[in-house]
């Protein structure tokens, strides 16, 4: 399928007037075109700009509030629980890092939920924050019911994603941001997009059987946690999406499991909804609350180096640190420019058509 390069400059000023027409404040637009805009330079091209008409048809529907009223409901010294009030979570999000790193600064670390929020990106953009504060960076979400626990076929729980992120020394952070799932379903959208199979292990159809169809999710078929089945380990990955479910919503108040709002605003929430919104959880930690920031730098570029040095099975692929193709394709887009597919391209096209806004201009 063919591509697009468009320049960073570009999209982002695009993305940001996106974000206006909705009727956020410019310093929200700005923000929250700067989520998406990471996510596209560090090569995680299903949670970018190819999100934009997702945040747009729920904002139509009146389930994202582009002006909210972004407040701490509950607080200690070191914790505390916002209420997103139905903001983006691009917004809602970076409030909570923020307010956990001043807890942290203050009292060595902070912990944040949240509740009433909506999809916020990639976790790695949030725990990075951190880390140019020397503070370890903590982000996770959950997300709309798409995956099936071990040994059933109902879809109880999201992706889930969870990220941790790390100062190194002379080396980028490392940063391990994944789903909980064995695939985002993003990784499916793009394959639909682009008319591929996916990998079997990602998804079961309505009866649990495996599938490698792209667009089984729409016939009742169910993401699987990390692990694929039983046999691989699902229980460990069903055991990773609980804790994040558990850590975001039940503790912060937001809905959990099966009602947890549905990206797509073709689907509407579940009545009787146990919390609000979708949740969060965010934490902070000062490496210097631990030992010297300087001896935990250089012992994570010793670590570093050493696990690159490991003996490959294949000389031609190393071992790769948790966050380096990511810091490697945000240094080539800053400069080449950041592809988009074809498809994702006529959907911007089709927005700002819709909204009475300025092309995206190459």
């Amino acid at each position: 399928m063919s591509s697009f390069i468009f320049q960073e400059n570009k999209l982002r000023a695009f993305t940001e007037s996106v974000f206006h027409a909705m009727g956020c404040s410019r310093e929200h637009a700005v923000l929250a075109a700067d989520v998406l805009i990471t996510s596209d330079l560090r090569g995680i091209d299903s949670h970018g700009v190819a999100r934009l008409s997702g945040y747009i048809r729920l904002w139509k529907k009146k389930r994202i509030n582009p002006n909210p009223n972004i407040r701490i409901i509950h607080e200690t010294a070191s914790t505390a629980t916002v209420d997103g009030d139905g903001g983006l979570g691009l917004i809602v999000a970076p409030f909570a890092m923020k307010l956990a790193m001043e807890k942290a600064e203050k009292y060595g670390s902070g912990w944040v939920s949240v509740r009433n929020s909506n999809h916020f990106g990639i976790a790695g953009y949030h725990a990075m924050q951190a880390v140019s504060k020397d503070m370890i960076g903590i982000a996770m979400t959950n997300a709309s019911p798409l995956v099936a626990p071990t040994f059933t076929t109902e879809r109880l729980l999201g992706t889930n994603p969870m990220c941790y992120a790390f100062p190194a020394g002379k080396y980028p952070p490392v940063v391990v941001d994944m789903a909980t799932a064995t695939a985002a379903n993003g990784k499916l959208e793009i394959a639909q997009r682009e008319g591929k199979h996916i990998p079997e292990g990602w998804v079961q159809t309505n009866t649990g059987l495996p599938t490698s169809d792209a667009h089984a999710l729409k016939t009742g078929g169910s993401l699987l946690p990390l692990g694929s089945d039983r046999d691989h380990g699902s229980h460990k990955g069903f055991g990773l999406s609980a804790t994040v479910d558990i850590l975001t919503s039940i503790l912060s108040g937001a809905n959990y499991g099966p009602w947890v709002p549905p990206f797509v605003a073709f689907l509407d929430p579940l009545p009787d909804l146990p919390g609000e919104g979708i949740g969060h959880f965010h934490g902070a930690m000062r490496i210097d609350g631990f030992r010297p920031t300087a001896d935990f730098k250089s012992h994570m570029d010793r670590w570093i180096e050493r696990f690159k040095a490991a003996v490959p099975i294949d000389p031609n692929q190393p071992v790769i640190i948790p966050g380096e193709p990511e810091a490697e394709a945000e240094k080539i887009r800053r400069v080449e420019g950041i592809p988009l597919s074809e498809p994702v391209v006529k959907d911007l096209e089709a927005l700002a058509e819709l909204l009475g806004i300025e092309k995206l201009q190459k």
